[in-house]
């Protein structure tokens, strides 16, 4: 009854359909653009993704228990597992709105900024050791709430003073140290700054045009390794320190493809090439050099000025869209483009308009995290559960499983089995606070240069839960402590439910409880030992090293 009509249509209806279609099209090209700010942020992720599985016909997972949720924004948000005084004032808060709360409480604990100078050093230096003054930097900018347009540009153009930035200066620095008789790695230096500020791997380009990539010129490489190239570490200060040569000249470069000479000045990827002023010899230093001091000197026109002044732009969309991807990463377990560092036009993201959302978040806020955070763990997408999580993770039906750092293991077993107030995390100043630092690093951590996405067991990580006398002393009593405590209660359901809500940060289940019941009556000879078996089984477990 439905089937096609096979007489012609009137001749008149020809030019009413095209009218309609040119209607339609003149209604999405002028219809209102939809900016979206920080404070509706989280509607509009709720809103996206919805259409998304509205699109897949799938509804969306539960939403998670309160103590899942209490242990997943904690972790992510403070860096630790919430202590078990945290978690039962939590559970039996009667305040509809305790999951806001705690959410902004989170967000102004000196625990937060801890967090956030924490990750992105992973981030940014990619486990290649650390530096006094570089750490200085990160807890003073975080504590500081720096926008990060504003922190990036310090990075980019270290300068001496003050002191609480000059550590800026160690991304570059310890980039320029040579590694045996290698030379200095300045291909390497471009190249990161194009994928952790712009979320574009470059290094395919640098000597031709990308094969696969459209977006990934060689000139875009090649304007942004003309500064870098001119680049060396400043000897004459103790401290991280950049020293620029006068940019007198263009690159010169070829493809070694066509061989065709070519020429680029100083640039930032996707924008627009600086042109270098010319000055009489003598006269190119507003500064000049000291080589009885050996000071370096300061040229007048400095490319990493330019750089900081361009790349970190609230113009510069790859630089907004990026830390939008990194910032989703970061609470969803996925960027929304991935890998993080291929941002472009042949890796779109999986959700475009949410991508674009989240960037104008970000530019609208002043490019502060906190307010992006905020509405990024108040939604309802993050809030789903991911107990039963089997539809494609893309649509994020449920909460998504997210590896710990080792920042985040040490400071969460120090949670666990520590005496159960967050102040046992401190700072690692002493000998042995540091070397507790290192060991967990070199346990958990990637290998230098490698940036931490995925969740991989290994070998070294599960022989240093099983043996090291690091791990070992936390699962034994004293000073109040997680074990100490547990063995001086003679009740074994209320032991198994501490033991529980300290580690993993939940009620246990009945046959958790029961287990743990059997598992001591048949030991009461050797209670103690039971007891930190019991711990020490829970923080090998998956669910203590997965965030979740």
């Amino acid at each position: 009854m439905f089937g096609l009509q096979h007489h012609s249509a009137p001749c008149f209806a020809r030019p009413l359909r095209l009218l309609r279609v040119v209607l339609l099209l003149l209604l999405v090209w002028f219809r209102p653009i939809e900016i979206v700010t920080a404070d509706d942020l989280a509607q509009r992720i709720d809103s996206l993704l919805q259409q998304s599985l509205a699109v897949a016909q799938v509804a969306p997972g539960p939403v998670s228990s309160d103590a899942e949720f209490c242990r997943r924004v904690t972790l992510d948000l403070a860096g630790r597992i919430p202590t078990v005084a945290e978690l039962s004032k939590f559970l039996s808060d009667p305040d509809p709105q305790r999951r806001v709360v705690l959410v902004d409480r989170l967000l102004d604990s000196p625990e937060h900024s801890r967090r956030m100078a924490d990750l992105f050093h992973v981030m940014l230096m990619e486990r290649r050791g650390d530096h006094p003054e570089w750490t200085l930097f990160l807890r003073t900018s975080f504590a500081q709430q720096k926008p990060w347009d504003q922190l990036v540009r310090e990075i980019l153009d270290p300068q001496e003073a003050p002191e609480q930035v000059r550590g800026a200066a160690w991304f570059i620095t310890r980039r320029l140290e040579k590694v045996g008789q290698q030379e200095t790695d300045y291909p390497g230096l471009t190249r990161d700054i194009g994928r952790l500020f712009l979320g574009c791997d470059l290094q395919c380009a640098q000597c031709h045009d990308h094969l696969t990539i459209s977006d990934y010129r060689q000139i875009e490489f090649q304007g942004l390794y003309t500064v870098y190239r001119n680049t060396s570490i400043r000897t004459d200060v103790k401290f991280p320190a950049v020293a620029e040569k006068p940019l007198t000249k263009k690159t010169d470069f070829m493809s070694v493809f066509d061989k065709q000479p070519l020429l680029v000045g100083p640039r930032v990827p996707f924008g627009v090439e600086q042109e270098i002023p010319q000055f009489e010899s003598g006269q190119e230093f507003a500064v000049a050099p000291d080589r009885a001091k050996n000071f370096p000197g300061v040229p007048k026109f400095r490319g990493l000025q330019l750089i900081a002044q361009s790349l970190p732009a609230a113009t510069n969309r790859r630089f907004a869209e990026n830390l939008a991807n990194r910032l989703w990463f970061v609470m969803f377990g996925s960027g929304l483009v991935n890998p993080l560092d291929q941002l472009h036009d042949d890796n779109p993201a999986t959700h475009p308009e949410l991508l674009s959302a989240v960037a104008d978040a970000v530019t609208a806020a002043g490019f502060r995290l906190r307010p992006v955070l905020r509405e990024m763990a108040l939604s309802d997408a993050y809030q789903r559960s991911s107990c039963g999580a089997a539809a494609e993770a893309v649509l994020y039906q449920y909460g998504r499983e997210k590896r710990l750092s080792a920042e985040q293991l040490l400071a969460s077993v120090l949670t666990a089995c520590g005496a159960g107030a967050p102040t046992a995390i401190a700072d690692a100043a002493s000998e042995a606070e540091q070397k507790r630092a290192d060991a967990f690093v070199k346990a958990f951590g990637n290998i230098p240069g490698e940036p931490e996405l995925e969740f991989s067991p290994s070998l070294k990580a599960a022989l240093f839960v099983l043996n090291d006398p690091l791990m070992q002393e936390q699962i034994q009593p004293g000073g109040g402590n997680l074990a100490e405590r547990l063995a001086i209660s003679s009740d074994d359901t209320a032991v198994a439910d501490e033991l529980y809500r300290a580690v993993l940060s939940r009620v246990p289940e009945a046959e958790e409880v029961r287990f743990v019941c059997e598992y001591l009556a048949q030991r009461r000879e050797i209670r103690q030992q039971a007891i930190s078996n019991l711990i020490w089984g829970l923080l090998a477990s998956t669910e203590f090293c997965l965030n979740h």
